[in-house]
């Protein structure tokens, strides 16, 4: 017994130490903590002195663009926030990523904008679609975004002037151009002004009163359905896939049917307050959308650009041939060639090309100018900055 209670008197110290260790850590890792919470203190006060001091500058650039007297003022500079963001991206040193950084420099951007004049911008509505997602990432969110219920309305608020900028889809990676928009153009005196690449994730949602054993209808964009073909023929074989004029509508006439999902982004369920069931049901995993923004202005070099033009050929052998031959010649490197039928007479075609270069550069000059010579038209819808983020 003895034997026994020495062992227990030996092992009670031990238990003590310990405990003493550990309380002694706790106290060493609260006065670190203390010590990383007051440098962030001091951290996050420092960046909002900046931030303001940014702004002040913003303030001081609006009024010195004012007291010149100019009629039609542009505050919003496309190449100017491309050369920006690209050069915030080049410095940055982490741990954020690149993308992220850039992020962040947009929200501040889009604010200190708003202080010298808000943008206005027009997209393609209603609220919650992919459009108004693309929107907000160009411009931030502090940009007045308006939404519109067609490609349409879009160009005609932008001629109109009612807003400075509109934002509409042109090409989805796997469904291909968006016909209208180029249509559209074909008419109208917009010039690009920029562009964004923004991936599309889709997602199947749901409402709380949804009988989710017993989907019969399934309400998206038609392009949406298109990208998902593979995924509901899987998973809902026999649901009838009504096509609507917009996810976010498709989302919307879920709120109240218990037999339906949608299929649309997060924006849309977050808007209508739906569930998502599934998601990235898209069939491919690198589906992306790019869309244009259309505005009035010119845009200078930014030093990494795009150019986008409609050439008009006479109804001849060897058209697109003649077309192209130019950019070779003089070493352009084309990015996308569309051919759509022609107004002005049967079995005519124009092409949509948009090619990497600015026209002010010297072989895109020469390109074109050879392309003149040959075609029936040449409608230069503008240079831009290439899409960074």
């Amino acid at each position: 017994m003895e034997k026994e209670n020495t062992a227990s008197e030996n092992e009670q110290p031990g238990r003590d130490e310990l405990e003493g260790q550990q309380l002694e850590g706790q106290q060493l890792e609260g006065q670190q903590l203390k010590v990383l919470r007051d440098k962030i203190d001091s951290i996050d006060g420092e960046i909002e002195r900046l931030i303001s001091e940014r702004a002040r500058c913003a303030q001081d650039v609006a009024a010195v663009k004012k007291a010149r007297g100019e009629t039609e003022i542009q505050y919003y500079r496309p190449e100017r926030e491309a050369q920006v963001l690209r050069k915030i991206m080049a410095n940055n040193p982490g741990p954020l990523s690149n993308e992220e950084m850039a992020r962040l420099f947009r929200e501040i951007m889009s604010a200190c904008l708003a202080l010298e004049h808000p943008v206005r911008v027009a997209y393609l509505g209603p609220e919650g679609t992919f459009t108004q997602q693309a929107a907000l990432k160009h411009f931030g969110r502090s940009a007045i975004s308006v939404p519109m219920a067609a490609i349409d309305d879009v160009f005609r608020e932008v001629e109109a002037g009612a807003v400075e900028f509109g934002v509409v889809p042109v090409e989805n990676s796997s469904e291909g151009v968006v016909n209208h928009t180029l249509d559209t153009f074909f008419e109208s005196g917009l010039k690009i002004c920029g562009e964004v690449a923004l991936r599309i994730h889709q997602n199947l949602l749901v409402s709380d009163v949804t009988n989710t054993d017993n989907i019969t209808r399934i309400y998206s964009h038609s392009q949406s359905l298109a990208q998902c073909r593979k995924w509901l023929d899987s998973r809902f074989p026999k649901a009838d896939r009504v096509a609507v004029s917009s996810n976010s509508e498709a989302a919307r006439r879920v709120k109240g049917e218990w037999n339906a999902a949608a299929i649309a982004g997060e924006m849309a369920a977050d808007l209508y307050g739906l569930k998502i069931l599934a998601e990235k049901i898209e069939d491919r995993p690198d589906n992306a959308t790019r869309f244009l923004i259309i505005g009035n202005q010119e845009v200078p070099p930014s030093g990494n650009d795009k150019t986008s033009v409609i050439i008009s050929m006479r109804n001849e052998p060897g058209a697109l041939y003649n077309a192209l031959e130019p950019f070779r010649n003089h070493k352009v490197d084309l990015t996308s060639v569309e051919s759509r039928p022609s107004k002005t007479g049967a079995w005519n075609y124009i092409f949509f090309i948009d090619f990497n270069g600015h026209r002010d550069d010297e072989n895109v000059k020469a390109a074109l100018k050879e392309v003149g010579e040959r075609a029936s038209e040449v409608k230069m819808l503008g240079s831009y900055p290439k899409a960074v983020l």
